[in-house]
C-alpha cells in the first residue's frame, strides 16, 4: 500500500574513534546505552521512523568507523547522504580540531551537488563526564566554529544520559529533508543486510 511507504533520509555520522557515535545512534534508536566501548568495524546502520511536519519518514543512520584505516571505505557509504553529523568529545580537544578534516573528507567522498549548502549538524558529546569539569572545548568555541562554516546547527549531548539526543536527531531529520531533491521510498519489505529496523511513533519536539 502506497500509504504505508516512508520517504527515506540517509544520514552519516562521522568523528574520531571513541567520541560516542555508536552510543548516540543506539540511544536515539533503541534508548539504550552500553558502558563497554567496542569500536565500529567498517560501517553499520540503524533505521527509525520519525515524524517531521505531520509526515512520517524513515531515517537511515549510518555509523562509520573513526579509525584512519577504515576511512577509505567511505565513498560507498557517503554517496547519497542527505545530512552529515559531525561528532566530537567535549573532553578531547583533538576530536574537536579534527572536525574540519571530517567535514572535508565527507565533501570529497560524497561529492554533493551543492557542497556550499550541504547540511551538517555538529554534536559535542559526553557532556556528562565528571560533571562537566573535564571538558576542554567550550560551547562558545564550538559555536564559533559552526558559525564559521555556514552556521551549522550545534547541540551538546550525552549519549549516556540521553541529554539532547532526541532534539538533535529531530534537527538532523529536518535538515536531511531540506536536502532531499525527490521522494526516495523504502520498500515495505527490504533485506537490510545486517542493519536493524526500529519503528517508533515518531518524535515530539
Amino acid at each position: 500500500m502506497a500509504s504505508r511507504r516512508r520517504m527515506l533520509l540517509k544520514v552519516i555520522i562521522l568523528g574520531d574513534s571513541g567520541v560516542g557515535k555508536t552510543s548516540l545512534m543506539n540511544q536515539y534508536v533503541n534508548r539504550k546505552f552500553n558502558n563497554q566501548y567496542k569500536a565500529t568495524i567498517g560501517a553499520d546502520f540503524l533505521t527509525k521512523e520519525v515524524q517531521v511536519e505531520d509526515r512520517m519518514y524513515t531515517l537511515q543512520i549510518w555509523d562509520t568507523a573513526g579509525q584512519e584505516r577504515f576511512q577509505s571505505l567511505g565513498v560507498a557509504f557517503y554517496r547519497g547522504a542527505d545530512c552529515c553529523v559531525l561528532v566530537y568529545d567535549v573532553n578531547v580537544m583533538r576530536s574537536f580540531e579534527n572536525l574540519s578534516n571530517w567535514r572535508e573528507e565527507f565533501l570529497i567522498q560524497a561529492s554533493p551537488s551543492d557542497p556550499e549548502n550541504f547540511p551538517f549538524v555538529v554534536l559535542g558529546n559526553k557532556t556528562d563526564i565528571d560533571g562537566g569539569n573535564s571538558r576542554v572545548v567550550s560551547e562558545k568555541k564550538a559555536r564559533a566554529w559552526c558559525a564559521s562554516k555556514g552556521n551549522i546547527p550545534y547541540f551538546e549531548t550525552s549519549a549516556k544520559e540521553g541529554f539532547n539526543v532526541e532534539a538533535a536527531f529531530q534537527c538532523i531529520a529536518k535538515n536531511a529533508l531540506k536536502n532531499e531533491p525527490e521522494d526516495v521510498y523504502l520498500p515495505e519489505s527490504i533485506d537490510v543486510g545486517g542493519g536493524h529496523l526500529q519503528r517508533s511513533a515518531g518524535c515530539e519536539c
